[in-house]
């Protein structure tokens, strides 16, 4: 009786046990790839690939030449999922911001969201804030390019394998002509999943 009594508590711990969530911290810059889709390392990769092929890009440097100490004032627009999946482009976007703005070529204004929380504050001290410190209106530095892009899937299946590729492309054009001054891809995300196969 006892020994049946001992084998139940063991096996109600093991039972305990393994429904217990377990977390471990990992360094941010580890490749960790559990789904097989889109993940924080592809954005990384290719957001700064997108961008150091545009800073780089004959074009975008000689735009930069010709208005001599003035930089090119760019706006980050949207960038669209024509995937197959769920991917939270507005990562893209935060991170297309950071590292142009962290890269001192090009001058950058806020658009989206921020853009219009601040024309609303604006707007709001017209009414409440005393004249001497109340936001002018109509002093917004407009901007001169717009980038925008899309991410894109390929994928390819036989038996219990899955073939993912990834095509995020990015466009630099210019506001008042819609001129395209740049224009990249990035498609060295490619992923091969294999699932376990049915057992019936």
């Amino acid at each position: 009786m006892r020994k049946a009594l001992l084998f139940l508590l063991g096996v109600i711990f093991l039972f305990i046990s393994s429904c217990v969530t377990k977390v471990g911290r990992v360094d941010s810059q580890s490749q960790i790839d559990l789904s097989g889709y889109w993940n924080d390392t592809d954005v990384r990769i290719v957001c700064e690939s997108l961008i150091k092929d545009c800073l780089s890009s004959a074009r975008v440097d000689q735009e930069i030449r010709a208005r001599r100490g003035g930089l090119p004032t760019i706006i980050v627009g949207r960038f669209r999922n024509e995937s197959d999946e769920q991917i939270n482009t507005a990562i893209i976007t935060s991170i297309m911001e950071t590292v142009i703005f962290n890269s001192g070529r090009l001058n950058f204004v806020a658009g989206g969201d921020t853009r219009n929380d601040l024309r609303a504050e604006r707007q709001d001290q017209q009414s409440n804030s005393s004249e001497a410190t109340a936001a002018a209106l109509g002093k917004e530095i407009g901007a001169d390019f717009m980038l925008t892009g899309s991410v894109r899937t390929i994928v390819d299946r036989a038996g219990n394998q899955t073939v993912r590729t990834y095509f995020v492309t990015a466009e630099l054009t210019n506001i008042e002509t819609n001129a395209r001054m740049w224009m990249g891809q990035n498609n060295e995300i490619k992923k091969v999943i294999t699932r376990p196969r049915n057992r019936l």
